[in-house]
């Protein structure tokens, strides 16, 4: 007999980022060993103290980063291949149902 996956689209209750994303992954092994907040401090003086906030440095120098690596055609598609991957969501600070910049 032919069996048949039915999808249900229902929503996750539990669910540990950490726990999905291997030890020996690349990207976990990049944001565990690198202290990437020296970027904040090396960048404050870049910016102004009025207006709107901007996107935390870090998460900037990590996307780029991710770009030069993962060799997306476009920052759109950048941003439509990290929210795909838990890997890097992991990497960037991003939980699953968080948008990303």
């Amino acid at each position: 007999m032919q069996g048949k996956k039915l999808f249900l689209d229902k929503e996750v209750t539990r669910f540990r980022l950490s726990e999905r994303v291997p030890q020996h992954n690349l990207c976990r092994r990049l944001a565990e060993l690198v202290d990437w907040s020296f970027l904040y401090d090396e960048t404050q003086a870049l910016y102004s103290r009025t207006g709107q906030p901007s996107l935390y440095p870090v998460v900037f120098f990590e996307l780029v980063l991710v770009s030069r690596l993962e060799n997306p055609v476009s920052d759109r598609r950048l941003v439509e291949h990290c929210a795909l991957r838990l890997d890097i969501l992991y990497f960037l600070g991003y939980e699953v149902d968080e948008a990303l910049p």
